[in-house]
């Protein structure tokens, strides 16, 4: 395994809520957790940074939205038990004895190595409902891509006491499935109502709606299911995946995801943090040709992310790209992107983009009132795309 490539299953999630958004309200409780296949347990820390609503570095100290300390050590960590595949796993909560969160807004978590260097990082979200934001998911008014892409049209209902010049108060920022990568954003209100902004542009935000993610589901880890063809015990177990189609040229068919995201899961043991074991899981696209671009295995599992690790190999001999990654125990979604240079992943070149699908959409509003030198997040609305709406 390449350097780098240890640190598996990171997940920063609320404690109290079966879901993964990075989005919660303020005094949330949540909690991250990894793992380390190294397994030798290391001196990790965790160090937390407020940012912008763009996501740049934020201009107060850390004294101004931390009560206790902005970097310390995560000392709760634990061997694996009864798994082919030794690891570590470090787990830390928030909030705790050294470290409350005071202020809304982004934050950016990072966990150090003993020497200081960043390992990973994920972003999140605090927010207060300071303002109410209504959300509805709309099928693109663009001709040309009115069957490929969802548009998001919102109102902000605000106090004209808390906030005395929206234009150049608020920022807000759209995600779709609390995919950062894809985010829109410097979106202004189309008109002004009292104590209301209304976007309701055409084609503003307008996202690809993509497709259904693929899934599979490994709790059991020794046995095939109607998505693992064969799995094999190596040096630790082997999960072959049945080998997909393009779907750009298939029409659309529904079937319920979770958006790209992943849960750990095991039914072979009762404590999924230290008893769910590993597997290198087999990705196989057919392919009548090699393209010129990569190709990626992508979601959650990897932050929404193309790496060296998710890229797939052209095999001539059966004409398929091919991957494998090792992943902990669970229900994973998944997709496939291709990627031209400096581009962002394209999700539907591969698997078509229908507006039908269901994709979820957060709308985050944010405010730096005068006189205030930070983005604090004063609203939160969702919405979900259903094709009966349009």
């Amino acid at each position: 395994m390449l350097q780098g490539q240890t640190i598996k299953s990171i997940q920063l999630r609320p404690l109290a809520q079966n879901n993964s958004s990075n989005i919660l309200p303020l005094d949330s409780a949540f909690e991250l957790s990894f793992d380390d296949l190294e397994a030798d347990q290391k001196d990790y820390y965790y160090k937390i940074e407020h940012m912008t609503y763009d996501w740049a570095p934020s201009t107060i100290f850390p004294n101004e939205y931390i009560e206790g300390f902005q970097e310390n050590a995560i000392t709760k960590l634990e061997n694996s038990f009864n798994t082919l595949q030794n690891y570590t796993n470090y787990r830390v909560q928030f909030p705790n004895n050294n470290t409350r969160i005071t202020k809304s807004g982004n934050y950016l978590l990072s966990v150090l190595n003993d020497v200081g260097k960043v390992v990973f990082s994920r972003r999140f979200t605090l927010y207060q409902n300071k303002t109410t934001v209504g959300a509805r998911v709309v099928r693109s008014r663009n001709t040309l891509t009115r069957n490929q892409k969802q548009t998001v049209n919102f109102t902000i209902n605000y106090n004209e006491n808390s906030i005395q010049n929206p234009t150049q108060e608020v920022r807000v920022v759209v995600l779709q499935n609390n995919n950062w990568t894809t985010a829109i954003s410097n979106l202004k209100p189309q008109f002004f109502k009292r104590n209301q902004l209304v976007y309701t542009y055409v084609g503003k935000p307008d996202f690809w709606s993509g497709n259904e993610y693929l899934n599979f589901d490994n709790k059991q880890i020794r046995n095939s299911t109607v998505h693992i063809a064969k799995v094999e015990q190596k040096e630790i177990f082997h999960s072959y995946l049945y080998t997909q189609s393009k779907r750009n040229r298939a029409p659309y068919t529904y079937f319920p995801d979770i958006n790209g995201q992943f849960i750990i899961r095991t039914i072979e043991a009762t404590d999924t943090y230290t008893e769910a074991d590993y597997a290198r899981v087999h990705f196989s696209l057919k392919s009548d040709n090699r393209l010129e671009k990569e190709v990626h295995v992508y979601g959650a599992f990897n932050n929404f992310k193309m790496t060296p690790e998710t890229r797939m190999t052209y095999n001539n001999s059966n004409q398929n790209y091919e991957v494998s990654l090792v992943l902990k125990q669970g229900f994973y979604n998944y997709t496939f992107a291709t990627k031209e240079e400096h581009a962002q992943a394209n999700l539907h070149e591969l698997n078509g983009s229908f507006f039908e699908t269901e994709n979820e959409y957060n709308v985050l509003v944010y405010q730096k009132a005068f006189g205030q030198n930070y983005y604090q997040a004063i609203g939160l609305g969702t919405a979900v795309a259903n094709p009966q709406d349009n």
